[in-house]
């Protein structure tokens, strides 16, 4: 098969990081029981969880960082390669529907396109150029905030994608693995998660998989929690669309603002099924007064709640 332009050879590519390296505790994995096998794993997902938890300061910068610029009205862009990729957008797609984030400021890049979401795509990501045309074609700026996910530290695609990001102005994350992984030198901020080998070689869909779902998890969750998009614990800004969710909204804007089913109901049917808005009636405001109390304060509820006493 002829070789894509844009491919970076196999012969300039680095040497293999930690993730790759095999770990002589189970080199002998194929003839132990199941349970073992299975006790094995489970510890090493602990031990990814708790990679995630010591890299908390490092978050906490880059969330303190992202929070201007997505109230400037940046954009969240995830790029990555194979499993790292999948991660980030599965980590995006959830957005929308948990927080209530506009689609139109939510950027999803995978090495491949949609093909590379069920199998991989021979090449992709090596494809530097592309990379670099992928992005380019949001026109990324100084309110953009960009996370870059790569195990190893040196996917070429992801890597041209940050370091294209990053020229434009646009805020800067590289997540990995490897501590000397390039991606984190083109970074503005970087978040290592140093989860070593895995207990089959190269396969960083367990360990270092682990570790970046839940890093994505407490990084998103925490910029929507900062941007109001939660408050006392629920995801106020849900987004309202099926009969389950209509029992889950009538449950929260009783336990914000009590009242019986029927009128939780009610408040939500009054105000177009937007939580914050029904809690807001509920609590006194007519849906008039609500609307023009949360976008005084950001759509932030809490702050809308105490801007002044309802009629």
């Amino acid at each position: 098969m002829t070789q894509p332009v844009d491919t970076l050879p196999s012969s300039h590519r680095p040497a293999p990081g930690a993730t790759e390296q095999p770990d002589p505790r189970y080199a002998d994995i194929d003839i132990w029981s199941t349970g073992s096998i299975l006790t094995a794993l489970a510890e090493a997902q602990i031990a990814a969880t708790a990679t995630a938890y010591a890299a908390t300061t490092a978050m906490e910068a880059v969330v303190d960082a992202a929070i201007p610029r997505l109230l400037a009205g940046g954009r969240i862009f995830y790029v990555g390669a194979g499993t790292s990729g999948r991660i980030g957008l599965q980590d995006g797609v959830e957005l929308p529907p948990t927080f209530g984030w506009p689609e139109s400021r939510l950027v999803l890049l995978l090495a491949g396109g949609r093909k590379a979401l069920f199998e991989a795509v021979e090449g992709a990501e090596d494809q530097v150029e592309t990379a670099r045309d992928d992005i380019l074609t949001y026109r990324p700026n100084a309110s953009d905030v960009v996370f870059g996910i790569a195990a190893s530290g040196s996917t070429p695609f992801t890597c041209a994608a940050l370091s294209a990001a990053r020229a434009c102005g646009a805020m800067t994350v590289g997540i990995s693995s490897n501590p000397q992984g390039k991606l984190l030198d083109e970074a503005e901020f970087s978040i290592v998660l140093a989860t070593g080998p895995e207990v089959i070689a190269g396969s960083t869909r367990l360990k270092a998989g682990t570790a970046q779902k839940a890093t994505l998890n407490m990084l998103s969750t925490a910029i929507m929690v900062r941007l109001g998009h939660g408050y006392r614990g629920q995801m106020v800004d849900m987004r309202v669309v099926n009969a389950k969710l209509r029992r889950r909204a009538n449950r929260m804007v009783g336990l914000l603002a009590g009242g019986t089913s029927d009128e939780r109901e009610a408040a939500l049917a009054e105000a177009d099924h937007n939580v914050k808005l029904a809690v807001m009636v509920r609590t006194g405001f007519s849906v008039q007064e609500g609307r023009e109390a949360l976008s005084q304060h950001g759509n932030d509820l809490r702050a809308a709640l105490l801007s002044k006493a309802p009629r």
